[in-house]
């Protein structure tokens, strides 16, 4: 099940996409059975189904974008989040962070906001989503306000869950640098652990906070 919405990022993105100032963000849920697995470690399930989930949503995105620009519309399909072994991942990204947030993109287009642990929790199935953009150079309307601030009020499950404590539990707004309220470099080393030692593959793999975010689940 998808979902998806419109956003106005003109001032947002870096001079190396001048031209598109608006886009499309798209949202894949997850396979709640294989999420609801997911207790102390990360299942080989999941390792798989976020997988296959990334190479879907950027299958699609490449169809819309193409589809468009046969029409005239300028769209570029940008990739969801880097699939390649640990080694090169940490070369080209070491403080991860991207030239395009999707994450961004989607609180730009209304879709919901971003969590104590960094995630994005959507409105309608919380963090149990992947999510991909195409950026477009025509002007659209957007169907829904963008969302500035958190909505997670006191709500600190996963911050008590994390296994390495990465989040302070500091609440996220547009104002607010993630280094603030979360630890990326700390929850990467545990993923890189949980590949490695866990799952015995080259992967950055956790999803314990996706797991136990409360927005979304089925139950």
């Amino acid at each position: 099940m998808y979902i998806y919405g419109l956003a106005n990022l003109t001032g947002l993105l870096p001079s190396m996409y001048n031209g598109y100032s608006f886009g499309i963000s798209i949202a894949r849920k997850l396979d709640d059975d294989i999420i609801d697995g997911i207790k102390d470690a990360p299942t080989p399930e999941y390792l798989h189904h976020y997988e296959e989930i990334n190479h879907l949503t950027l299958s699609l995105a490449e169809t819309i974008a193409s589809d468009l620009n046969m029409e005239g519309i300028g769209a570029l399909a940008i990739k969801p989040t880097i699939l390649t072994d640990n080694r090169e991942l940490d070369e080209k990204y070491p403080t991860l962070r991207y030239d395009i947030s999707h994450k961004m993109i989607a609180t730009r287009a209304g879709l919901g906001w971003i969590g104590k642990t960094d995630l994005f929790i959507s409105k309608k199935f919380g963090a149990r989503i992947r999510l991909v953009s195409i950026l477009l150079n025509t002007e659209i309307i957007p169907e829904s306000k963008p969302i500035d601030k958190s909505r997670c009020g006191s709500c600190s499950v996963c911050v008590e869950i994390c296994p390495v404590g990465a989040a302070t539990g500091l609440l996220w707004d547009i104002h607010t640098d993630r280094d603030v309220f979360f630890n990326a470099l700390k929850c990467r080393d545990k993923c890189t652990e949980f590949g490695r030692d866990h799952l015995k593959v080259d992967r950055k793999i956790c999803g314990i906070c996706v797991a136990a975010c409360p927005i979304g689940r089925k139950n």
